[in-house]
């Protein structure tokens, strides 16, 4: 299913898109109910009738719902509503590591440092919780403006 601004699932109203990758969509959308911004994840259609990946995508988000870490994205639901499946989290404002490299070449060993630290911080909150990472990708960690 393909949504554009304007729409709703549930209580949430999307306002624009924000990116996409392999296990969905993500929008940004006002949530009605606490009036405020957040990034809805929506699983796409050819996974939504996958009983595996729709069981991983369960999996994930409540993995990380457990989490509270100032490096770890906040989850506030999971739903699903008709066929579609979806997540909500607190919505970042910044890029991607990926997109902090594309922009900016190659980084001096300070910044680097406090980068893996700040990515080190959030997965060991997640080891000493008992929980290994969801499925986690070297361009993902976000870095806030």
């Amino acid at each position: 299913m393909s949504f554009s601004g304007g729409d709703k699932l549930g209580p949430y109203e999307i306002v624009a898109p924000l990116g996409a990758g392999g296990m969905g969509e993500v929008f940004r959308a006002r949530d009605s109910r606490l009036d405020r911004e957040v990034a809805l994840k929506v699983l796409p259609d050819r996974l939504a009738s996958d009983a595996g990946a729709r069981s991983r995508f369960d999996r994930e988000s409540r993995a990380v719902a457990a989490l509270s870490h100032p490096n770890i994205l906040t989850i506030f639901d999971v739903g699903i509503e008709g066929e579609v499946a979806y997540a909500v989290t607190e919505l970042l404002e910044g890029a991607t590591l990926g997109e902090v490299f594309d922009r900016e070449g190659p980084l001096d060993w300070k910044r680097v440092l406090e980068i893996g630290l700040d990515v080190t911080a959030g997965l060991s909150a997640a080891h000493a919780k008992g929980d290994s990472p969801p499925r986690y990708q070297a361009g993902e960690p976000f870095r806030e403006n």
